[in-house]
């Protein structure tokens, strides 16, 4: 009797540790954190961190000579001819935040039939990331990048440039044409809310960027690249732009640097304000400010702003803290607060659009591939006239105080015909002048055409080491945290590209 009593015992106490288990077991679920994550949102990520960060500002738009600042220390960049290997350019940003995102969410959807669209997407964006990061630096991690988690491959080897540019075309070329209007419309899609048409001429436009990058390695492998772009349709419409939405919470990162500790900083360049006055471009006042007297920083007030387009002054380049106090005192300024700036209450608010590709962009590419013999729809100069046109529509996106009248637009174009002898030069510097604020594109146009025509940034010369006297920084130099963390393939990498210096060209760059 004592043994079956305690049978009974052990089973009623077995019966309430299985109940009581059961029970915890259901209060450490937590039923309202998710497990997964939809790839839409990833790639969303991916595209909201793509905006251009302040160091592009520092950097390529210093370099192209259409913003400076002439404080040292970070700021310096471009306008000083200086290395800063920190993190300089998009490196840490497009590694972590972009490609890192595309990959993840290329992984999740790559098997999944319903998800073909995303998947293909996702691949579109991740080859715009690695353009913009090869285009900067060169040879980079691309095979083998952003594989860490996925791939343990903490340590990635970095892929020469020539082997690079292939594959993003092949990218582009299979990603767009994989597209499926007929398939899942991706809606939550922060680009084009899932629009396949648009995203077909977001890659195709990108195609064409891309074999316009060829033009002095390969001009045989460019023009078929060019020819196949525009067979399959790209950008021509400012309703098609790419450009990246912000507000509130997702900040422009440059318009945030230009609202915050660095307003008063940066100051629109004299080969940038000169060129647009001396052809009366409508968009000198749509983009410019000077805040006439202004001491300091404090007196950049929205009573003393005047966005007239005669009386903007453009700051000189290579000037710092001590040589543009009296520069300023030879230009007629109060001081050099006094210069103009980019006007950060309207194109660079902390809400503004970071545009990637546009038909502005598209059309002034197909202008120079139609001057080439490459496509014979249409002509170069009606591509050119279209190119300046849209950029000039365009700048209603930015606010309604960049808008640029119908009638001021076509006065312009009627004074700017596309002249015999001229064309490459006029073709690119309106490229130059529709690329402002998209750092990284300006910068590699500039190095792969040759124009605008700029005088070099004197700043350290003739003696600085880095940037030969007379001549223009052709890349960003790798960041520290690569020679920390990843010695031997980046010294791989410096050994077949050549010495890691911002004077060493890249593979296109002839």
């Amino acid at each position: 009797m004592k043994k079956i009593l305690n049978i009974s015992v052990l089973a009623i106490v077995l019966l309430t540790v299985s109940s009581c288990d059961k029970g915890l077991s259901e209060l450490n679920q937590n039923r309202t954190s998710p497990t997964t994550l939809d790839p839409v949102l990833i790639l969303n990520t991916a595209v909201l961190n793509a905006s251009f960060a302040s160091k592009s500002l520092y950097f390529d738009i210093a370099i192209v000579q259409q913003m400076v600042s002439p404080n040292g220390g970070v700021l310096a960049g471009g306008n000083f001819n200086a290395d800063y290997r920190g993190e300089q350019g998009l490196w840490g940003s497009y590694y972590t935040s972009v490609i890192k995102n595309t990959k993840d969410a290329i992984l999740k959807t790559k098997d999944i039939p319903a998800r073909s669209n995303l998947y293909n997407m996702g691949r579109i964006f991740q080859a715009f990331a690695f353009m913009v990061l090869t285009d900067e630096y060169g040879d980079i991690p691309y095979s083998e990048g952003a594989a860490g988690y996925t791939d343990q491959l903490f340590f990635p080897k970095y892929d020469a440039q020539s082997t690079i540019y292939p594959k993003i075309i092949q990218e582009l070329t299979e990603a767009s044409t994989a597209l499926n209007v007929s398939g899942v419309v991706e809606s939550a899609d922060v680009l084009y809310s899932g629009n396949i048409a648009k995203w077909k001429k977001f890659a195709n436009s990108l195609l064409l960027r891309a074999g316009m990058r060829l033009v002095k390695v390969d001009a045989t492998k460019a023009r078929a690249t060019v020819q196949a772009a525009f067979a399959a349709g790209v950008i021509t419409d400012n309703a098609d732009n790419a450009y990246i939405r912000h507000d509130a919470n997702y900040g422009n990162p440059i318009g945030g640097t230009l609202n915050g500790g660095e307003a008063a900083n940066f100051y629109l360049t004299k080969p940038f304000i000169d060129r647009l006055k001396s052809t009366n471009d409508p968009r000198l006042s749509a983009i410019a400010i000077r805040y006439v007297g202004a001491t300091s920083g404090n007196g950049q007030t929205v009573a003393s702003g005047n966005t007239t387009a005669p009386i903007q002054i453009g700051m000189p380049m290579g000037k710092d803290n001590g040589t543009i106090v009296p520069q300023a005192t030879v230009d007629g300024l109060a001081s050099f607060y006094d210069y103009s700036q980019a006007d950060r209450r309207r194109i660079l608010k902390v809400t503004s659009p970071c545009f990637i590709v546009t038909a502005s962009q598209s059309q002034l590419l197909l202008a120079e591939a139609a001057f080439r013999g490459w496509i014979t729809t249409g002509t170069t100069a009606q591509y050119f006239s279209d190119g300046i046109r849209a950029h000039m529509d365009q700048m209603a996106v930015y606010d309604a105080g960049c808008a640029i009248s119908a009638s001021a637009r076509d006065t312009y174009l009627a004074a700017t015909p596309l002249n015999a002898g001229t064309e490459l030069n006029q073709i690119n510097t309106q490229y130059w002048i529709s690329s402002f604020l998209n750092g990284p594109e300006v910068f590699a146009n500039f190095r792969r055409s040759g124009f605008p025509l700029l005088t070099p940034n004197p700043y350290g010369q003739p003696t600085n080491p880095d940037v030969p006297n007379g001549t223009f920084i052709r890349r960003l130099t790798y960041p520290t945290s690569e020679a920390s963390v990843n010695a031997t393939n980046l010294n791989a990498a410096i050994a077949a590209q050549g010495a890691d210096l911002l004077s060493t060209r890249i593979w296109w760059d002839k």
